[in-house]
């Protein structure tokens, strides 16, 4: 595995200026919708359609297509937990990558954006099989190109779930995994929530409780919700849906399916870069500390940058952007040798 901190090339190293280094404010202006992009092509020609997820599953997502075939690739953007595929730090990758010649995929995962209605059964994290069926699907609409996912925080789990099961269930072309502030381990990033800072946990609490509205709406008879709603943290409404909605007993069940700790990465067959902080205030940087070298594991752990934050020039530049772009390069020039 590749660790790196950007010390011996400067242009892996996020260092923004020094009055933009608040992991708060670079956690919660990548979601301002006053940096939403302006005349944005990956919304212009984006093309809503519905993802067989298998086993009657149905995603909904938008793809962004360049005239003519001309494009370098393809690439799936994950948003994180009750985000969407109009999250703006999506709209903003989504944008840039469109902007550099990609074609873009933006996927709602299930209960995310407009489509609580699409499928009876409720969002959790452990909707792997679903996911990855819909990334097989997506990537066949590459023409041949290159196909690459980059995935946020949840959906940078997600991302590297997906990965994990390209050995024994491949997805076309796929040459490269992309994940920002993953979450590794759901218990303590939960906890995290909950106890760290009370702003997070109205943040979370406020959306997903908004989500679960939705669903109660779109299938009344299937969920008899009312008191989760008066609850006050993000693990007490876990132990209240996971038991009723799910098929896990409980919260440790349900977050062990979904944990990425130590030496998991040992059976990767796909290259796959993880960015994450040492300033994360919701994910544990000694996670990523203590996951075990793997050839096709790089991780690059910057001493700034929030939870997929790392905007520079702030607030309207993005590193992570860049630094993608670079690795992409590097690929692409890796193959014609």
């Amino acid at each position: 595995m590749n660790r790196n901190d950007g010390e011996l090339f400067p242009e892996e190293r996020f260092y923004p200026a020094p009055w933009a280094r608040n992991p708060h404010v670079q956690t919660f202006f990548k979601s301002l919708k006053l940096l939403a992009p302006r005349n944005n092509p990956v919304v212009d020609r984006a093309r809503e359609m519905i993802i067989d997820g298998g086993g009657g599953v149905r995603l909904l997502g938008f793809h962004s297509v360049h005239p003519g075939n001309t494009s370098r690739g393809l690439m799936l953007i994950l948003h994180g937990w009750e985000g969407s595929a109009d999250s703006i730090y999506v709209l903003r990758a989504g944008k840039f990558f469109f902007n550099k010649g990609f074609d873009i995929f933006r996927l709602n995962l299930r209960d995310h954006g407009n489509s609580h209605h699409l499928n009876e059964g409720l969002f959790h994290g452990g909707l792997i099989d679903e996911t990855h069926r819909a990334a097989q699907n997506i990537a066949a609409l590459s023409d041949g190109n290159p196909f690459y996912i980059l995935g946020f925080s949840l959906g940078g789990n997600f991302a590297l779930r997906i990965a994990l099961h390209h050995e024994t269930a491949e997805i076309k072309n796929l040459r490269h995994l992309f994940s920002v502030s993953p979450v590794l381990d759901p218990y303590k990033a939960t906890l995290a929530i909950d106890q760290n800072n009370r702003f997070y946990r109205q943040y979370f609490l406020k959306k997903w409780l908004r989500s679960l509205r939705k669903k109660q709406q779109a299938f009344p008879d299937l969920y008899c919700i009312e008191d989760v709603f008066s609850m006050k943290t993000v693990m007490e409404i876990t132990d209240s849906i996971i038991p009723r909605y799910s098929p896990f007993k409980d919260h440790e069940e349900y977050f062990s399916t979904y944990t990425l700790l130590g030496t998991v990465f040992d059976r990767l067959s796909v290259p796959v870069t993880i960015i994450t902080a040492e300033d994360d205030p919701v994910i544990p940087v000694a996670d990523f500390h203590a996951l075990r070298d793997h050839d096709n594991l790089t991780v690059s752990i910057q001493q700034y940058g929030g939870h997929c934050g790392f905007l520079d020039p702030f607030p309207f530049g993005c590193w992570y952007e860049r630094r993608i772009l670079d690795i992409i390069k590097n690929d692409e020039t890796f193959l014609l040798l």
